[in-house]
């Protein structure tokens, strides 16, 4: 990470606030163009409100040198892929920031540029938040705001037997992008790595997908720990049993490129893939392909929903059950 001698903290917090984030206030009135201790946001009618918090640590969600735009675009969408999950609509969200002493104005700037973008592009707006200073890492803390038709929140204890499962998009990029910022592998084409490296950096929370799925899913997790990992939550919460087809797991070239036969066993452990995983009625096939192609959202049935004690087993292509090294990313 950049770190010059002209600390954004040298100029106060007030000053911080109103010459950084308070433009990317603008717009949203409830936000009293963060002068207040408290934002406010409407009661919409038939709706029910849905909150997610979300914190992205420096060694931990981003590498010290990771540019600000997409440290910042990771952040937001972090939390936003979690309400992409539920089935809600984001409206706007707010921002702690914990500032090591070293960090530059200059870096600060770029980074309210990547959070203007996404704003822009997922039509969100800062509603208030916390700028503190730290003599530790830097970390940034996102609340995400949506909303979601009354009683079509997706949780993770609707899974049924007879469900098919599914996910979006490819896994395993992010953390294979991750591994080459880190040189513990390497690519020679060039534009393969930069496409798995961007995975890492900046995440695609599938909002209009997430969002056709209520009222066809049944349940539904952002996949932000591993798809292994997550769709554990799921099935612990719903108490049934996920039998998953590694042949069909989606894998994308890059990262074959990259694992060669051991990809599909190494994507489905790895993290910040940001995808949502989901079961659902095998006769919502047609509702899930016609979601799919009118969000232009990659979506792929990997395994089904059974009768059993709660748990994930991953099969071969003869059926047999594999024994995973890990099943994700631990927290603790």
């Amino acid at each position: 990470m950049a770190r010059q001698a002209d600390s954004p903290l040298s100029w106060g917090e007030f000053e911080l606030i109103d010459r950084i984030f308070a433009p990317l206030a603008h717009g949203f009135s409830g936000a009293f163009d963060l002068k207040d201790d408290v934002a406010v946001l409407e009661p919409r009618a038939g709706h029910e409100l849905v909150l997610k918090t979300d914190s992205t640590i420096e060694g931990v969600h981003f590498l010290s040198g990771d540019p600000p735009e997409t440290v910042a675009r990771k952040a937001l969408r972090r939390a936003l892929s979690d309400i992409a999950a539920k089935g809600a609509t984001p409206a706007a969200y707010l921002l702690a920031v914990a500032l090591p002493a070293s960090i530059s104005i200059a870096w600060i700037e770029k980074f309210a540029e990547g959070l203007r973008g996404d704003q822009a592009w997922f039509r969100v707006a800062l509603a208030g938040g916390e700028t503190n200073r730290t003599p530790g890492a830097l970390t940034i803390t996102v609340m995400a705001v949506g909303w979601v038709p009354s009683g079509r929140l997706l949780r993770r204890n609707g899974a049924k037997a007879g469900d098919h499962v599914w996910v979006t998009g490819t896994v395993g990029d992010a953390g294979a992008g991750l591994s080459l910022l880190k040189k513990e592998a390497a690519l020679e084409d060039i534009a393969a790595r930069d496409r798995l490296v961007e995975r890492f950096r900046v995440p695609e929370p599938r909002m209009e997908f997430g969002k056709a799925l209520g009222g066809v899913a049944n349940a539904a997790i952002d996949v932000s720990d591993g798809l292994i990992a997550d769709l554990d939550h799921l099935v612990e919460a719903s108490g049934i049993r996920v039998e998953i087809d590694l042949d069909r797991v989606p894998i994308s070239p890059e990262l074959r490129a990259l694992w060669g036969h051991n990809a599909g066993m190494r994507a489905v452990s790895a993290g910040d893939d940001y995808e949502i995983a989901f079961t659902a009625p095998a006769s919502a096939v047609d509702e899930i392909a016609a979601a799919a192609s009118r969000t232009r959202t990659p979506v792929t049935c990997i395994g089904s929903v059974i009768d059993g004690s709660a748990g994930v087993r991953v099969l071969d292509s003869f059926g047999c059950e594999l024994e995973l090294p890990r099943k994700g990313y631990r927290h603790f």
